[in-house]
């Protein structure tokens, strides 16, 4: 062999030891690094073990027995059928209780109530507040301990008269198909207020004595925020408990869905905030047949068009509830991108990665949007009074959830920025909440933004998760429902328990500081959601429900994990 081809031997085994080398060094480290990411996400997320009441274990035996009979399922669903045959309808304009007669339907609801649960109304003090709204005490016997409140509303959505034919059973049937129970508030929310009672009755049927005082909460007029009966209740609650004086409060709102044969259970931890803002536009009358370019109608329409042109982005925040949400679903969900779970993991330390999340997930999750930012829909508009007449006074207005990390303040400085352009394009004067802004000069007409209700709310406080042991009771109680199911379908008995937002608590906030927003009604035990047509829920869901206020009752009877 000549000397140059030695040479050139040499060369390669030396290139061949060199790459050996750097792939020795290169492997483990990318091996420690997929390790690390694996290791970041068993932090995440952490879980509580189910939770059974061990002293009124034969009890719950008992009653779990009882509720798997034919007979008890159609009288529970015979409960909720006849609650939904009365249509306790809440509307937005309506006046006092003293004055409006549409509230009187509320009082057929009282009576079919104490009819339905004997037991209920012969044992527990029943005070009615504001005339309709309810509340329920069931006196424990040691005074030393904080009591449970269970809330939920009588009132339902009203139902458009122009869809009752699209509806497969009538909207106020309370049908029970052997499936399917129908009727509005038949998800929204009268099983709330039927399964919580069922469970009550059930216990006081066995002879159950609560040593913790256990409250119910029926508001009235949950639909338009609460202002007559949940806002009379909470202060009455205030009254006669105390501020800080309720462990915890349990009202409607999160559920359960299967992930990737994983069930996911929500309960709501924290509130998006609120408000609803009217525009007004406000420009000269005239006859419709020598009209201006744009009438106040178009004007109305191009504010609008900008509004929607225009809307919220949502942000990612680490430790907000969202975020939270999309730990667990890194750590348990079986469906969940491996390319998500590893921005989550990289997003605990990195911003970019944070951000490239955020991007990730408008186009994967359909609720990123809702969940992460403050949404916006125009909701209400009206105006004009003749065909050919120039409408004087148009408007609209905009309802928003707002992010819960943003403002009432900061929604109306945006809101004013996104309306100023259109305001100086059509030579109106905006009135902006209460303030002028820009020109004082002449202009055609006003536009005016104000608070459409006196709506504004700002977000709520967050409800203690981890390491909080009214979350830990909650938790158990629900992975204990859902592990011990009643249900005759295919029915995944692993479950998770994640933190979820939600609305509606915002008269009980000086109550407690431990609020859940947790109904346990599964994704698919709802026929076509809520506030639509054909609401109906699935019968073996409602069931669930009932187990599940029977499981907390207990669980909260016999604890240390509430004051």
């Amino acid at each position: 062999m000549t000397r140059s081809k030695l040479l050139r031997l040499a060369g390669l085994l030396s290139l061949a030891l060199l790459v050996q080398h750097f792939w020795s060094t290169l492997l483990p480290s990318a091996q420690l690094r997929e390790s690390a990411g694996i290791n970041a996400l068993d932090n995440l997320c952490p879980q509580v073990e189910a939770l059974t009441p061990s002293g009124h274990a034969n009890l719950l035996d008992i009653l779990d027995e009882e509720y798997s009979s034919t007979a008890f399922k159609l009288k529970a669903y015979e409960s909720l059928g006849g609650a939904i045959r009365i249509p306790t309808e809440c509307f937005d304009d309506l006046g006092l209780p003293s004055e409006d007669p549409r509230w009187e339907i509320e009082t057929k609801l009282h009576d079919y109530l104490e009819s339905r649960f004997p037991k209920v109304h012969a044992t527990l003090q029943r005070t009615k507040i504001n005339t309709y709204a309810l509340v329920y005490e069931w006196k424990g016997t040691d005074d030393s301990v904080k009591p449970l409140l269970l809330a939920a509303h009588l009132d339902v959505v009203p139902v458009n008269p122009a869809t009752y034919d699209d509806w497969i059973n009538p909207p106020y049937s309370g049908y029970f198909d052997g499936e399917w129970i129908w009727g509005r508030g038949s998800c929204d929310d009268k099983p709330g207020v039927i399964g919580s009672l069922t469970a009550i009755e059930s216990l006081l049927e066995r002879g159950f004595v609560p040593s913790r005082t256990v409250l119910l909460a029926f508001g009235i007029d949950e639909e338009r925020g609460g202002h007559t009966g949940a806002s009379a209740i909470g202060k009455y609650l205030l009254e006669m408990h105390g501020p800080n004086s309720i462990a915890m409060i349990v009202d409607e709102g999160g559920g359960y869905a299967d992930r990737g044969g994983t069930i996911f259970a929500t309960p709501a931890v924290a509130e998006k905030g609120y408000m609803d803002i009217r525009m007004d536009v406000l420009t000269p009358g005239g006859h419709s047949s020598m009209p201006p370019k744009h009438t106040g109608i178009g004007i109305l329409a191009d504010l609008i068009n900008e509004l929607e042109a225009r809307p919220h982005e949502p942000e990612l925040f680490r430790g907000r509830t969202y975020y939270q949400g999309l730990e667990c679903r890194a750590k348990y969900d079986g469906v969940f991108p491996e390319s998500l779970k590893r921005l989550v993991q990289q997003s605990q330390t990195s911003d970019e990665k944070l951000r490239e999340l955020g991007d990730r997930l408008l186009d994967f999750d359909p609720v990123f949007y809702a969940l992460s930012g403050t949404t916006q829909a125009i909701d209400l508009v009206g105006g004009g009074v003749k065909v050919n007449a120039l409408p004087e006074a148009v408007w609209a207005v905009a309802n928003h959830r707002i992010a819960d990390h943003s403002s009432p303040a900061e929604l109306m400085n945006r809101f004013t920025a996104v309306t100023a352009p259109v305001a100086a394009k059509h030579n109106m004067t905006l009135e902006a909440f209460g303030k002028l802004i820009g020109s004082e000069g002449p202009s055609w007409g006003t536009i005016r933004l104000s608070d459409a209700f006196d709506s504004a709310l700002v977000p709520a406080p967050v409800t203690p998760t981890t390491g909080s042991s009214p979350y830990e009771l909650l938790s158990g109680t629900i992975l204990s429902t859902l592990q011990t199911n009643l249900r005759t379908d295919k029915f995944s008995t692993s479950a998770v328990v994640s933190p979820g937002l939600s609305t509606d608590t915002r008269h009980y906030w000086n109550l407690t500081k431990d609020i859940f927003r947790y109904g346990h009604r599964g994704a698919t035990d709802g026929y076509n959601g809520v506030h639509t047509i054909n609401e109906a829920i699935r019968a073996e869901g409602f069931l669930e429900q009932i187990r599940f206020f029977t499981r907390l009752i207990l669980n909260a009877d016999q604890t240390d994990l509430l004051e």
